[in-house]
């Protein structure tokens, strides 16, 4: 197998391996010119397009932003990213439609042997070898992540979740509920005591006429 194979595998695998740190390398280059843009220049939608695995309809990145590799991340339509937004998808990220994500969150598909030895290691030649194993991140649809939260390699998040602010996530997180703290637990199950329709001015009443039929069905 290739080092990118042993990722999909589940396997160890050598992040110093040549292809890659030119994956990387690509990326990471990707992204300091898709800083470097106004945010709505047109180039941006190309950048994202080209690094990414896959990427939906309606995508935003705010940026700044700093993706790893680029191509182990697949997202679905109507994706946003707020400012500051890192991607370790050493290993891969699913992303499901409708997700938000906001400032400051880190997705980290990444993992180090605990055992010294095995994380950093000479062969025979003298060359140096960094191992890492790297269990994909799924995040499922309609989740919202709020600011300041840090997701770790292996977790689901179920649909229609949303992350409190701050939270570090290293468990899965069931569907529907909101999660809360360090590490992140299930808080409370949303339903229609969470709704917010009341707060809607007299003037929108018509733009979000569809909240009211939700709730006379």
């Amino acid at each position: 197998m290739t080092e990118e194979e042993k990722i999909y595998a589940g396997k160890l695998f050598d992040l110093t391996d040549p292809e890659l740190l030119k994956i990387k390398h690509e990326t990471h280059a990707a992204c300091q010119r898709y800083n470097q843009l106004d945010e709505y220049d047109p180039e941006r939608k190309e950048i994202i397009q080209k690094i990414m695995g896959k990427v939906g309809k309606n995508f935003r990145f705010q940026g700044p932003m700093q993706i790893n590799y680029g191509k182990h991340m697949y997202v679905g339509d109507n994706f946003l990213a707020n400012f500051n937004f890192t991607a370790m998808d050493d290993g891969p990220i699913y992303i499901g439609n409708n997700v938000s994500i906001g400032p400051n969150v880190s997705l980290m598909a990444t993992n180090h042997p605990l055992i010294a030895s095995e994380r950093v290691t000479y062969l025979k030649d003298g060359r140096r070898v960094v191992t890492e194993f790297a269990p994909a991140i799924h995040i499922e649809d309609d989740v919202w992540i709020a600011c300041n939260v840090t997701v770790i390699a292996g977790v689901t998040i179920g649909k229609g979740a949303v992350i409190g602010a701050g939270s570090v996530v290293t468990r899965d997180i069931p569907a529907g509920w909101v999660a809360v703290g360090a590490p992140a637990r299930p808080l409370y199950e949303i339903t229609d005591k969470n709704s917010v329709r009341h707060l809607i001015a007299e003037e929108d009443r018509e733009k979000y006429a569809h909240f009211f039929r939700e709730e006379e069905e």
